[in-house]
This record gives C-alpha cells, sequence and structure tokens, in this order.
C-alpha cells in the first residue's frame, strides 16, 4: 500500500492516521513537537487529543517533516487554520512537482482571507492541492463509525485519485470539482455552529436551533456563490451534512464553546475551557470581512463577530436578529 503523510497530530490528524493505517496504508503522522512525536511513538494513543483509541503499528511518528514526507504518495495537511501558510512553508522544499497534497482542515488565512488551498498553493505552486470536507468528528472516526466526505479538486482526477487512496468501508469519500464550495462549506459552517451553542447555552429550544441553522445556510450560500461555490455543493456534504452535525453534537469544539458563550463566559474564556482550536471564532472575524468585501448580507454572522469581538451581550443580538425588518424568505437565499 502507499505511504501517506498526515501533518499535523490534533484529534483530527490522528483520527485521520488511524482510518488510513487501518486500511494497511504505511502511515507518517508529523507533529510539531519532539516530546509529542515520542509520546505517541510509546504510547500509540494521542492521550490529549484523542484518547482510547490506539493506534496501528502500521503509523509511524516524527517530528522531521522531510522525513514524514519522503516517499509518499499524498500529504495531507491537518494542522489549524492559522498554522497553514507557515506549514506549507515548511514543507515547500521537501514537496515534488506535481505532488497531491490535501488539506483537511477547515477556515481562512485572517490576513489574506484567502481559503486554505489557495494558501497552500501560494507556498508550494509545484503541488496539486484539493480539499476534503464534511460531518467527520475525530472521536466517531476513531471509532469506527461510517460517514462521508467530499474531496474537491478543480481537475476530477486529482480528486478521484485521493477518492481511490483513502476510502474505506467506513470512510466514504465522494468527488468533486468544487474546490471553492466545498472549503467554503467547511469553514463557514463552524460560525453557524457557534452560534447553535450560544442558543443552547441561552436555553433555548429545537425551534430556535432548527431556524439557526436554516438562516444561517443561507448565508453561507449567498457569500459562498458570490466567492465562487455552486448551490449544490452547499446542499451536500461540506455543506448541509457539516451544519447538521456540527451545529448538533457535543464533539463540536465550536458548538461546546458557544453554549460556555451562552452561559455567560467570555469568548477568551470559552476557547481555554474548551482546551481546543475553535475555528469559528478566527472564521467569524474572515466571514465579516468577506461579507463586507462582497457586499453580502450575513447577519446572524454580524451579529456573532459583536458577541465575539464586541463584547455584544448574546439576549441583545438575539432580540435585534428577530426584530429585523421583514424580508421574503426566497430573495434572501437568493437562488436565482
Amino acid at each position: 500500500m502507499s505511504k501517506i503523510a498526515v501533518i499535523g497530530s490534533g484529534s483530527w490528524g490522528t483520527a485521520f492516521s488511524f482510518m488510513l493505517g487501518r486500511n494497511k496504508h504505511n502511515v507518517c503522522l508529523w507533529s510539531y513537537f519532539k516530546e509529542e512525536s515520542e509520546e505517541l511513538a510509546r504510547c500509540r494513543e494521542n492521550k490529549q487529543y484523542l484518547p482510547g483509541v490506539l493506534l496501528p503499528e502500521c503509523i509511524s511518528f516524527t517530528p522531521d517533516m522531510e522525513e514524514c514526507v519522503c516517499g509518499a504518495g499524498l500529504v495531507v495537511i491537518a494542522t489549524p487554520s492559522h498554522t497553514v501558510r507557515q506549514t506549507a512553508k515548511n514543507l515547500a522544499p521537501y514537496i515534488k512537482s506535481g505532488q497531491v497534497i490535501v488539506c483537511i482542515s477547515k477556515g481562512f488565512d485572517e490576513e489574506s482571507l484567502l481559503r486554505l488551498s489557495q494558501v497552500i498553493s501560494s507556498e508550494i505552486p509545484h503541488a496539486a492541492v484539493a480539499s476534503m470536507s464534511g460531518p467527520s468528528h475525530a472521536e466517531e472516526v476513531g471509532r469506527c463509525l461510517p460517514t462521508t466526505n467530499v474531496v474537491a479538486h478543480p481537475d476530477l482526477k486529482v480528486a478521484q485519485y485521493i477518492q481511490d487512496l483513502i476510502m474505506a468501508p467506513e470512510f466514504r469519500i465522494y468527488t468533486s470539482d468544487d474546490i471553492i464550495g466545498v472549503e467554503l462549506g467547511g469553514s463557514l459552517k463552524n460560525i453557524i455552529a457557534l452560534c447553535a451553542g450560544i442558543s443552547d447555552g441561552l436555553g433555548y429550544g429545537d425551534n430556535t436551533k432548527a431556524a439557526l441553522m436554516t438562516r444561517g445556510l443561507a448565508e453561507i450560500i449567498r457569500l459562498g456563490r458570490a466567492m465562487g461555490g455552486r448551490l449544490e455543493t452547499f446542499a451536500g456534504l461540506a455543506g448541509v451534512g457539516d451544519l447538521i452535525v456540527t451545529c448538533t453534537s457535543m464533539h463540536s469544539r465550536n458548538r461546546r464553546a458557544g453554549i460556555l458563550i451562552g452561559q455567560g463566559k467570555t469568548a477568551e474564556q470559552a476557547q481555554k475551557e474548551v482546551k481546543m482550536v475553535v475555528e469559528g471564532v478566527k472564521t467569524t472575524k474572515a466571514a465579516y470581512k468577506l461579507s463586507q468585501k462582497y457586499d453580502i448580507d450575513m447577519p446572524i454572522t454580524h451579529q456573532a463577530y459583536n458577541i465575539l469581538f464586541e463584547n455584544k451581550n448574546p439576549l441583545q443580538a438575539v432580540n435585534e436578529l428577530m426584530c429585523r425588518s421583514k424580508k421574503e424568505e426566497i430573495e434572501t437565499i437568493s437562488f436565482a
């Protein structure tokens, strides 16, 4: 089987490595910290981010990036969004021309507002960079529970290459050439998941959450289409699929952080308590700026920005959302 390099040993990178290892690939998992890599090799378990999941013997561990990617048929980037640019910059000297990279991280580059595949391509222009997204909590992938994702690249042959390499009985992969839509759906849903958590923290019910998810999807569609994504992508795994699981599951760190904010914690306090990267916070800031750049109406996103970065009371934000001027639903989603 192929050697696959996984760059990033957080919960998702570890779970992805586990899934690949179960399917008999030779996997090399890179960690930023030498001590973490040594502990993974010794314990064969990521006790901090994915406890209870025993990692197969076909997975090796290293803090050496060159060693990790040498001879790899596929390179997987699974680092937090704010580290992707530096990670790609460090990777660039070891990537061969035409080598396939798939980014399974979700978010934006905070300064440039570029999608992560764009960030990687700008640092490694000689690689073929794809993106993968969909409903895939690491905790459930680590338990071998069935899920499906979509992998996207403008050249479907690249997406199909990745599909053939990583598809497994418990991890079904679909392909798409709409990399813009796949990345935006997977990133923007984290904003709505934060808001769903805030709703839970405020004590609201199922009706509120259903309305929030539906109107949140409308915002994702409006911005996504303005940036070049296709409507059908947002109706698929990277859109509706990922939105449902992230807004409803306690595995979602974005929802958990939102619950704490709804209960009165600051965004900073909530992130510290979750003890993992809460991508929805940085994504909210990026989406707020993108909505202004593209002149897109995103009232939920704007209120989330006000709560996270302007210390707005969540109850006041909800009241302002509910009391806006009357609108026709279909026009606010903009299917035309």
